[in-house]
């Protein structure tokens, strides 16, 4: 290992950096090993750097290394564009955290009631994760106070600011200490994000790690269409490829709508992810794409920002993106965790020119290859393995997993390996049950009882 790149060079206190080890965070990944030194010496920060660099434990490292457990004030606080990253980025704290115990950190997002969230910010908290609408709730109603912010965190600034947050995080940052540390990530670093940011900082030091993926892992083939055949063009993938789950981005809302209605109508179980869907829609289709009840997740960048799909067979690039660095992180959601992986990408005439400034930016051909050369594989429709069953109590109940776990392998007798992931979340459950066994485990689950107490349930379909 390179010394440079090892945790224990940094000036983190034994226990920090043996929660550290604990964790498994042996080597600094490029965007820690330049951002953390510059982090700790309380500088305020602008990182280039996409999801899955591992920025999160840059800047989680950062505020756990200055708070103060013994003074319950809001000391951290990280905006996010979404409800999914901003649950993602509080876990992550929380396991960053627990060298230290009795740090709260705390999550606020829409979506979800306001009371308890007041509770919990009257008891006190450390750390405080949210979204910038909610955020602005907590601020308007004088129910959350920012003035002892030490570590202000802008994660994803780029799509928040394509989001339409500007005015929103403008009036968040006036309501912080102005003493604070500022650190500021983004995917992209655009004029308009540069310009934006500014009188946010003072004196940032800039890095930027390259968004390139490891081309050894990922299979990229480029396919000519024309406008009219690019849909059709999608199923003719699916169906020689055959990948279990697929993330297809379309560059509109309309698109990916119309894209989805295609696919189903044509026996595929595909669903349409996009930026104003309520967010119980929104939770409820990305448990279906991740427990593989949903083969296809036809999804525009924004709304794809913060899914954390840890197997994922291929990318369909259905319109290639304007944007080189977008693509990169399309692409390289495909091919991790070391499996390989599949990107695909349609080109009409019109597109020809956004694909150069990709063979500019890796500094290469890409491989074109031919529709016509596509044989569908043997078998039936590619359907998805797996049906979701929501049941309707979630941790207002105390279900936990382990309860349905416990009643399906029990009571009804099913092996481990046909059921799937288990979501709980406030007032439902999702179960993923092998769609073989699925009806049968439904049938035995409602005449018997979880946790000696009946719940309704009900399949959620896709196609």
């Amino acid at each position: 290992m390179d010394n440079s790149t090892s945790f224990s060079t940094l000036a983190l206190s034994p226990a920090f950096l043996s929660n550290l080890d604990s964790l498994g965070y042996k080597e600094m990944t490029p965007i820690q090993a330049q951002s953390l030194p510059i982090i700790l010496q309380q500088q305020d920060l602008i990182a280039q750097a996409k999801t899955g660099s591992g920025k999160t434990a840059a800047f989680g490292i950062g505020i756990l290394a200055k708070l103060n457990p013994t003074y319950f004030a809001v000391q951290g606080l990280v905006i996010c564009p979404t409800r999914e990253l901003a649950d993602q980025v509080s876990n992550e704290l929380r396991r960053l955290a627990r060298f230290a115990g009795n740090i709260k950190i705390l999550t606020l997002c829409g979506g979800a009631p306001m009371r308890p969230q007041i509770a919990s910010l009257e008891h006190g908290a450390h750390i405080v994760v949210g979204t910038p609408g909610r955020l602005i709730d907590h601020i308007s109603r004088g129910t959350i106070k920012l003035n002892a912010v030490q570590t202000l965190v802008l994660d994803e600034a780029d799509r928040m600011v394509d989001m339409g947050f500007y005015d929103d995080i403008h009036s968040i940052v006036s309501a912080c200490s102005p003493r604070r540390q500022t650190l500021l990530f983004s995917a992209t670093y655009a004029d308009d994000i540069r310009r934006a940011s500014e009188q946010f900082l003072r004196d940032p030091v800039e890095v930027k790690v390259e968004a390139q993926h490891d081309a050894s892992r990922i299979e990229q083939r480029f396919y000519s269409v024309t406008p009219e055949t690019r849909n059709a063009a999608v199923a003719q993938l699916l169906n020689h490829y055959r990948p279990v789950s697929t993330l297809a981005f379309c560059n509109t809302k309309i698109h990916c709508q119309e894209l989805a209605d295609e696919l189903r109508q044509q026996g595929f179980s595909a669903l349409a992810l996009y930026g104003d869907l309520e967010q119980r829609e929104r939770d409820e289709i990305l448990v279906l794409f991740s427990n593989q009840s949903c083969s296809v997740l036809v999804a525009t960048d924004v709304a794809a920002r913060g899914l954390d799909i840890q197997t994922l067979g291929a990318v369909i690039n259905v319109d290639v993106s304007k944007d080189t660095e977008v693509h990169i992180h399309r692409v390289g959601r495909t091919g991790r965790a070391g499996e390989k992986g599949l990107a695909l990408s349609l080109a009409s005439p019109s597109e020809k020119k956004w694909v150069k400034l990709i063979e500019d930016y890796q500094q290469g051909p890409v491989l074109w290859s031919n529709l016509a050369d596509l044989e569908p594989a043997a078998g039936a429709a590619l359907q998805a393995p797996m049906v979701t069953l929501c049941i309707m109590g979630g941790k207002k109940d105390k279900l936990r997993p382990g309860d349905l776990l416990g009643a399906l392998t029990g009571d009804v007798g099913l092996s481990k390996e046909q059921v799937g992931k288990i979501n709980v979340f406030e007032f439902m459950t999702y179960v993923a049950l092998d769609s073989k066994i699925a009806q049968r485990a439904y049938d035995k689950l409602s005449q018997g009882n979880i946790k000696g107490r009946n719940f309704k349930m009900r399949f959620i379909p896709v196609v």
